[in-house]
């Protein structure tokens, strides 16, 4: 029990990170009815724009004044990649039947992937991403990481920021009139085209604000890194209940937390020291998604059909 702070943090930090890359699949989905499979790799180029900001700026320049550039850099790229995978890929199939649109986004995926080890410098090695120097602080008994420091802040910012952006603003209320009804907004003078534009960006800008959080956390950063982590939101999306931008944080932080406490007490258990320890994360957190759905099939704050009807 001792041990449960540092477990706690260590799942609300991991959380976060599920939860902000999270809100670009749940904010796409619940727009335009699309699986954005490439969104881990949008969140994976925008740790490499993140990381060239960092790479061009003057030695000596210290990490606290250089994170706000590395941000603006990895939103540059990730909104610019984001948006044009709407324009080009996905804006032409959307009368098409969904089995096209989600091939294009598996395809998409692979070709981002592939294109960053071919031609972004060096990188078919894990580059390594700058650190906060100096010790943990100690937050409720629990030893937190400088570099995490940044994902307990972001995060919570980024979901107040966008609530009153989605309810204060002219265009939040257009997101939210096309996403309950994309042919009547289009008759209410809504641009429907900009709406989901929109999304896709505002998406893309928190995955490359989780990919400098990953950065500062794990020391570096690899053109695999999307796949993964992209899998773990979509997961963190539907666990959330997909299409709920508030519901998409929730399922991060409980997947996060969900795999911090197996790793640290499943094995523990008489009879199942084999499936502790990092190496079975994964499947536990997969077996927490399998059971919520069971019990609850539209998530956490998920709404049912009837509920809608």
């Amino acid at each position: 029990m001792n041990e449960l702070p540092q477990q706690l943090a260590n799942g609300l930090i991991l959380g976060a990170m599920y939860g902000l890359i999270a809100i670009g699949y749940t904010m796409v989905y619940g727009i335009v009815q699309l699986i954005n499979f490439a969104h881990g790799e949008i969140f994976m180029v925008g740790g490499f724009g993140a990381l060239t900001v960092w790479l061009v700026l003057p030695d000596g320049f210290g990490l606290g004044a250089a994170v706000p550039l590395m941000i603006i850099g990895g939103v540059l790229v990730s909104v610019a990649v984001g948006t044009a995978a709407e324009r080009f890929a996905y804006r032409p199939l959307r009368t098409a039947p969904r089995l096209a649109p989600l091939i294009t986004a598996i395809g998409l995926s692979i070709v981002l992937q592939q294109a960053v080890w071919m031609w972004y410098p060096d990188a078919k090695k894990d580059h390594p991403f700058p650190q906060f120097q100096g010790g943990p602080v100690e937050i409720l008994g629990a030893n937190v990481q400088r570099g995490d420091l940044f994902v307990l802040i972001a995060a919570p910012l980024c979901m107040i920021a966008l609530g009153l952006f989605v309810t204060k603003t002219r265009s939040g209320r257009g997101m939210q009139a096309t996403a309950q009804d994309p042919d009547t907004a289009k008759l209410m003078g809504i641009n429907t085209d900009r709406i989901i534009v929109m999304a896709f960006a505002i998406g893309a800008a928190f995955a490359a604000i989780a990919a400098v959080a990953y950065g500062l956390k794990n020391g570096q950063v690899g053109f695999r890194m999307g796949f993964l982590m992209g899998l773990k939101a979509f997961t963190a999306a539907v666990l959330g209940g997909i299409g709920n931008i508030y519901g998409a944080m929730l399922g991060g932080v409980v997947l996060g937390v969900a795999e911090s406490l197996a790793t640290g007490y499943i094995g523990d258990i008489p009879g199942m020291d084999l499936f502790g320890g990092g190496a079975w994360k994964d499947v536990w957190a997969f077996a927490l998604l399998i059971l919520v759905l069971l019990f609850r099939p539209q998530g956490l704050l998920g709404e049912r059909v009837a509920d809608r009807a």
